[in-house]
């Protein structure tokens, strides 16, 4: 018998193997692939951009949640959000008239404060789930001349982190282990993280904007599942690159750290929304630092792209380290029951004394 997957992506070794096919279409520019945010498909002097993801961890704000998720994997190629199709799952013996109004809504509004109009997609009351799961299926367009994809990286660039990490995991667990967390922090606390989501809130899109206006971007990548460890190795990937990355240069929220250590989470491997990689030559980068931070998103030079023989490495505390993606989201580790209070082992950027 083989092995039951556990919650969260599927194995990204086997999903490289599934991936490993031709596209026909010489019009389809960027195809599946990891650390691929987005399909772009040429149409003249302009190219489609498309991206499909599930929002499946939270709960709450759900098609607020959809809309944004798909549009910061837009933004990694440079493009322009335009268009949303929306699948609803609902829960059997849970849904009712308020519940889908205010995902409706929830999806609307965030699309309309985007400029992302909602043409489409499906819904249903579905037997099995235990809470709602929306779908998002969005396009946006971009220029040709300013399309951006991890194969545009070259060996030497900066690798800039926009905002510190994990600006999405922190809400999630706020808002989802509330009850739980309130006689241990305070709703003070509780009500900060949870407001993450806003602010620094988990929207990209303005960050990629503000990069390509400071200076030459080379490649974005929106690191989700799995954290910042899983987007640099998948970043690395998608570029046929290596990479070097300084430990102690990455911005981790204090309140981040607080909830990681009350559960024994490693921050690096925790859902990292809200966060932007980028890759820039060595002239620009210290540019489109200044300009994110001038902006209210504080970033941060962590590393470099280096020549693919020489592997991927964290330099840390304990010297060098080989980086390695997460085998799965550290909130779906905690979701599926880990005990409170654990000691969390010591990160890629922290010293084990």
């Amino acid at each position: 018998m083989s092995t039951v997957f556990p919650v969260g992506k599927i194995p990204l070794e086997v999903m490289q193997r599934l991936l490993a096919f031709p596209i026909a279409d010489p019009r389809v520019l960027v195809g599946p692939g990891i650390g691929m945010d987005a399909a772009v498909i040429e149409m003249g002097e302009r190219c489609l951009v498309v991206k499909a993801d599930p929002i499946t961890f939270a709960t709450e704000d759900i098609g607020w949640y959809a809309v944004q998720i798909n549009a910061n994997d837009l933004a990694t190629t440079g493009a322009t959000p335009r268009w949303m199709l929306a699948i609803l799952l609902l829960p059997e013996g849970h849904t009712d008239l308020d519940l889908v109004e205010a995902i409706f809504r929830q999806i609307r509004s965030a699309g309309e404060a985007l400029g992302i109009a909602l043409i489409g997609g499906h819904s249903e009351v579905t037997y099995g789930l235990d809470r709602p799961i929306v779908a998002g299926f969005m396009l946006g367009e971009v220029a040709r001349e300013r399309l951006v994809t991890p194969r545009g990286a070259r060996a030497g660039d900066r690798l800039i982190l926009s905002k510190p990490i994990a600006i999405e995991g922190t809400a999630v667990i706020a808002r989802e282990k509330r009850e739980e967390l309130r006689p241990v922090f305070g709703e003070a606390f509780l009500e900060r993280c949870a407001n993450f989501l806003y602010a620094p809130g988990i929207s990209v899109l303005e960050d990629a904007r503000i990069a390509q206006s400071a200076g030459a971007v080379h490649a974005m990548h929106d690191p989700t599942e799995g954290g910042l460890a899983t987007g640099l190795w998948e970043l690395a990937q998608a570029a046929g690159l290596g990479l070097r990355v300084e430990a102690a240069a990455v911005p981790i929220y204090p309140e981040t750290m607080a909830l990681c250590r009350h559960y024994g989470l490693d921050p690096w491997g925790l859902l990292a929304s809200g966060s932007l990689l980028i890759a820039a030559p060595p002239e620009d980068a210290a540019a489109i630092c200044q300009a994110l931070t001038a902006a209210g998103r504080p970033a941060a030079l962590i590393g470099e792209l280096r020549p693919p023989e020489e592997g991927m490495w964290i330099e840390g505390p304990r010297g060098r380290e080989p980086l390695r993606p997460f085998p799965r989201d550290e909130l779906a580790r905690l979701f599926e029951g880990s005990p409170a209070g654990l000691e969390v082992p010591p990160g890629p950027g922290e010293d084990p004394q």
